[in-house]
Order: C-alpha cells, then structure tokens, then sequence
C-alpha cells in the first residue's frame, strides 16, 4: 500500500459549493516500498470537492508522481482507495469550509437586563388581558389588571 507522504494544495479557490485544489510541483508526494514519487502536474493536477456531500468530483483525473526515470499513473480514485489521501483532506477540508458565524453577545448591564425583563412581562401580561377579553372572561381580565398594576407598582386601593 502506498502513503500520502506530503499535501499541500499550490492554491485553493471555493466557488459555491465548490473547493477547488490545485496542486504543483513539491506539494504533494507518495511513499511506495519506502520511496518518495513526487507529484508532477503533466496529466491531472486538480480535485474538485462538493463542499455539502464532501465527495470528490473529478475522480477520473489522472495524477502522476515521479522518481528519476519512474512514473506512477494514478486515477484520482485509485489513489483515494489505496492511499491515506483522506487524512491528509479532512484538515483541508475543514480549514475551508466555511464556519456558520455565531453573533457575539454584547455587553448588556444588569439595569438594561433587569429593565429588558420588565418590558417583556408587560407585553406579556398586555398580550393575556387581550385573550381575556376575546373569550369574554371577565374575571381573568380583572385579575389579570390587578396583577399587571402590582408589578408595575400602582397602588390601587
């Protein structure tokens, strides 16, 4: 079995729910019988990757890696099946794909809180008054008035 011995994409562009890799000379290598064939751009020197699947695209692409006089002719699957390519890919695949933004919390005060709280019980309470006058529950309404005045601090005797 032969080994990703180095990878390193010469350029990496994403183009919708595309990466593109693009590899050249000295940046991607193989080890076979303890010998290094580096990759050599004269056939296929790209993969294609479906960012949502994860999948390569271009799996018939030729890759060939030389040492000396030799020449090792890889279709792009080929390698994916009897290589480690996929421990080389997956932290490129990750440096790449791009992370859902979380929004940053901003520094709120505890007043603000405390007040923001308020304003949502209120509009809680308005919103429970309405649904007791659309069912006509005239006590609920009323205790419900009382309660509102309380928490607001009306004083009614």
């Amino acid at each position: 079995m032969m080994q990703v011995q180095y990878m390193k994409p010469f350029y990496t562009k994403i183009t919708g729910d595309k990466l593109r890799l693009v590899f050249a000379y000295q940046y991607f290598s193989i080890l076979k019988e303890n010998e290094i064939f580096h990759f050599i751009p004269i056939e296929g020197k790209e993969m294609i990757i479906n960012l949502h699947t994860q999948q390569i695209e271009n799996l018939s692409e030729v890759f060939v890696f030389q040492k000396g006089n030799r020449f090792i002719r890889l279709p792009l699957y080929q390698l994916l099946l009897i290589t480690n390519v996929h421990e080389h890919l997956a932290p490129i695949l990750e440096s790449a794909t791009p992370k859902p933004q979380i929004p940053l919390v901003s520094s709120v005060t505890v007043g603000e809180m405390e007040q923001l709280i308020i304003e949502i019980e209120q509009k809680n309470f308005d919103y429970l008054i309405d649904m007791a006058l659309l069912d006509y529950n005239e006590a609920l309404f009323f205790d419900l008035l009382q309660q509102k005045s309380n928490q607001l601090g009306v004083f009614e005797p």
